[in-house]
């Protein structure tokens, strides 16, 4: 087992949601995902029993996390409990790293 990972070369390429795909890696406790969300992309609202931290790498990403609305850019992180509805709508074309804590067994391929 190495504990380096090359996204590129080491990880496949997923589709979690029409518009937006990465590479995910899946530890013991958690799930990491470098995603490209297309500009344009609205993500319904949903919720999950994994708490999530979203960081944003570029773009903009307007969050609703349970009644609070904001838009994130470059730098800025939402932290979403787990079980709290949330929804999203990808202003420009985005890329961003979600951490899922535990880890998402549905994103495993």
């Amino acid at each position: 087992m190495s504990y380096f990972v090359n996204k590129e070369q080491d990880l496949p390429l997923q589709e979690v949601f029409p518009g937006i795909q990465g590479r995910l890696i899946h530890t013991k406790l958690t799930t990491v995902a470098d995603f490209s969300i297309a500009a344009g992309t609205v993500l319904p609202t949903h919720h999950h029993p994994h708490e999530q931290t979203s960081t944003i790498l570029s773009g903009q990403f307007l969050f609703v996390v349970g009644a609070e609305e904001r838009l994130l850019q470059a730098g800025e992180v939402a932290v979403i409990p787990g079980n709290v509805p949330h929804s999203g709508t990808a202003l420009t074309d985005c890329r961003i790293i979600d951490v899922f804590s535990p880890v998402r067994e549905d994103y495993r391929i």
